[in-house]
């Protein structure tokens, strides 16, 4: 399909910079597309009565590393530069993919050092060593760290700065409020360079609503990366290469949601990346296996869904391959029409934005 059949306008007001608060009082579009009306305005906090006893809601529990990296690249015989490296992928107890700016000078075996490189800096505590190992396209590069394993995680909080989207970062810096608002409250799986940002709303207070209604809460990992920022550039869909990331679903996780299939109830994804990971998974009939894994899935209209039937998600960028995926969930006409309501009426976009409650167009 044509990229410009997903581009819309947007006025800067409609994006979201701080979170709402409390959490779980953003705005709220339920989109049923078959459904009359086929879009309701309400708050997250509303969501408990848009589900049924025995449906499970399944979240990304992966936690978000600092990993926006600065640093200063050495070369014999050229001069420093400064650098900035968005870590989006571990690939061995010492590697990370990365993304690097300025990326057309760097070069395979250039040395990166990370943290407090002024003057003062006579200590090289509070520092981190890397050497460029691998050169690849659009600024990404294999660093090899000096140290590796729990040291280089240690290393990285320590250097590191919370990676806002660029859309965020593009207008305020980042400051230590974000360490809290960019996480979800039931993060444990260290790893994500970018939050699951639908499960940012979620509250003690909603969980608490959930379980007096009998709605099932399962949990995936999905290590969601940079990639999920980049700008689609090319015309069509079918020469946009995804970026992969890492995810995992337990053997409990995977036999819980067989059951809720099984006894017709409703998986509904908390994100599209657990989506992505769930549809990654599954099995053409639907059934889901223990799996683990790097995930590339990219959805379009014309996919068929096998396991998800209703999706939790923010409001998404223009041309990007998660409007693309929305678009495919609810349906092309749908969900232009959902984004043109949710632009008139004020709704938040972004990570720090408001939410949507997807079903399924039906087959």
């Amino acid at each position: 399909m044509r990229v410009d059949l997903f581009d819309f306008d947007l006025p800067d007001d409609n994006i979201a910079l701080r979170p709402a608060s409390p959490r779980d009082h953003a705005r709220f579009l339920v989109v049923r597309p078959d459904g009359d009306p086929v879009l309701d305005d309400r708050q997250v906090f509303d969501l408990p009565s848009f589900l049924q006893p025995g449906d499970a809601l399944v979240f990304n529990d992966t936690k978000v590393i600092p990993a926006q990296l600065e640093g200063v690249r050495f070369r014999e015989g050229a001069e420093e530069i400064a650098v900035s490296c968005t870590l989006h992928m571990r690939v061995g107890a010492s590697h990370w993919k990365a993304f690097a700016k300025p990326g057309k000078r760097i070069k395979v075996g250039d040395r990166i050092r990370f943290g407090e490189t002024g003057e003062g800096a006579a200590c090289l505590l509070g520092t981190l060593d890397a050497t460029v190992a691998e050169k690849g396209e659009a600024g990404e590069i294999d660093l090899a760290f000096d140290l590796s394993g729990p040291d280089l995680d240690q290393a990285i909080a320590t250097v590191g700065h919370i990676p806002l989207p660029p859309y965020i970062a593009a207008k305020r810096p980042e400051d230590e409020k974000d360490r809290q608002d960019y996480q979800t409250i039931y993060a444990r799986e260290e790893g994500a360079v970018a939050a699951p940002t639908a499960g940012l709303h979620f509250t003690p207070d909603l969980f608490a609503r959930l379980d007096a209604a009998g709605i099932e809460r399962h949990f995936v990992t999905l290590h969601v990366g940079a990639g999920t920022f980049l700008p689609v550039k090319a015309d069509d869909t079918a020469d946009h290469k995804m970026h992969q990331e890492i995810g995992y679903v337990s053997a409990e996780t995977a036999a819980a949601l067989n059951a809720v299939r099984a006894r017709g109830n409703r998986i509904v994804c908390v994100g599209t990346t657990s989506l992505r990971l769930i549809e990654s998974a599954a099995r053409d009939d639907g059934l889901i296996p223990e799996w683990s894994g790097a995930t590339g899935i990219f959805i379009t209209p014309g996919y068929r869904f096998k396991a998800v039937d209703m999706l939790m998600t923010n409001f998404h960028l223009p041309r990007s391959t998660l409007f693309m995926l929305v678009s495919a969930f609810a349906g092309f006409e749908t969900m232009h029409a959902a984004y043109a309501h949710a632009i008139e009426t004020g709704y938040r976009f972004y990570s720090y934005g408001d939410s949507s409650l997807l079903f399924r167009k039906d087959r």
